[in-house]
């Protein structure tokens, strides 16, 4: 079997109510489309909600923790993949996902974004501030979408994966 994983990046503690709620609901519809979500799986800000939102959905959450023990992981962590890598796991956390949707903004996920880019993997920005959508959309050679609710990502992700 093969599994659709989309990736779910956003700030830790810097996370904002509003993005906190969006990730959940992120979660939930990515699981209730069938899907995988994966973040950076520690348990604050964007990571935890997606993962609870998936997990209140059925679905299954993938994790790739910073640390090699894992001690900050969320608990709506269905597979925690440590890696001792601190920061640099953000370039496992893209190249893992066939999409990437970053629900807000903060240095990881900027630098996540930019590797996304890079590594050509589409991007959906949600609850993004305005100037930073601007030079993400000067910065993309590939498929960027900007997504005002959790309803269009979903729909940009299905037209993504479709064949």
């Amino acid at each position: 079997m093969a599994y659709i994983i989309i990736g779910v990046m956003g700030p830790g503690s810097s996370a904002t109510p509003t993005q906190i709620k969006t990730a959940y609901a992120l979660g939930h519809a990515i699981a209730s489309a069938g899907w995988v979500v994966l973040t950076g799986g520690r348990q604050a800000g964007v990571m935890e909600a997606a993962c609870q939102g998936a997990k209140a959905a059925g679905g299954l959450t993938v994790s790739i923790l910073p640390s090699a023990n894992g001690a900050d992981r969320s608990a709506a962590v269905d597979i925690p993949i440590l890696t001792g890598l601190g920061d640099a796991r953000n370039v496992v956390n893209v190249l893992s996902s066939q999409v990437v949707v970053a629900c807000g903004l903060g240095p990881g996920t900027a630098s996540e974004i930019a590797l996304a880019l890079k590594a050509q993997r589409p991007v959906i920005l949600i609850e993004m501030p305005p100037g930073a959508i601007a030079l993400w959309q000067s910065l993309a050679t590939g498929p960027l979408a900007i997504a005002d609710t959790v309803a269009v990502a979903i729909e940009q992700i299905q037209q993504w994966l479709a064949p």
